[in-house]
């Protein structure tokens, strides 16, 4: 019995001390901007692409992100409250064809792609981050049949959007 429990014990110990050691993940950057960095404004992007909204739904995802993922407090205009200043630009945006249906010849699954420029500056001016080029993509698949048939590039766009903001703000906090 006394062998059992002190078996017991050394396996308990063994868990608990590979347990604190974490699963080896660590960020590259301490994570946080430079200390003088307390709220960031995030204003709408801006697109020159002709896809409706898409700068309005990576805008809301990056906000969402940042407001999950740090304590810098976001606001939403840069008129000079905020610390530092996020800006983007969508460059494009576009859905093009992947795969058609051999009998019909219609077009079965789509790409969406979205090109992004992001700039990061402080009050002062100074860029604290900067990517002139993200690029972006999400499959979606084309209903065949039109009685039941809704728009799957929204969603496309929604999960690509996400995908963006969460890669967006890790690039940034691991920049320092």
């Amino acid at each position: 019995m006394k062998r059992w429990a002190a078996a017991l014990g050394v396996g308990s110990t063994s868990i608990l001390m590979w347990m604190s050691t974490g699963c080896g993940y660590h960020r590259v950057g301490a994570g946080d901007l430079p200390q003088n960095i307390h709220s960031i404004a995030i204003p709408g992007f801006v697109s020159h692409s002709q896809t409706f909204r898409v700068e309005q739904v990576l805008t809301d995802a990056v906000v969402r992100e940042f407001n999950a993922r740090t304590q810098y407090h976001v606001v939403h205009e840069a008129n000079g409250d905020a610390d530092a200043v996020l800006k983007a630009t969508v460059l494009s945006a576009s859905a093009t064809p992947l795969a058609y249906d051999s009998q019909t010849g219609r077009a079965v699954s789509a790409l969406v792609t979205v090109s992004i420029q992001v700039s990061l500056s402080d009050r002062q001016g100074k860029v604290l981050f900067e990517n002139p080029a993200y690029l972006f993509h999400d499959q979606y698949e084309i209903s065949r049949d039109l009685p039941s048939f809704f728009q799957e590039d929204s969603p496309a766009v929604d999960r690509l959007s996400r995908d963006f903001a969460h890669t967006l703000v890790a690039n940034i906090l691991e920049a320092y």
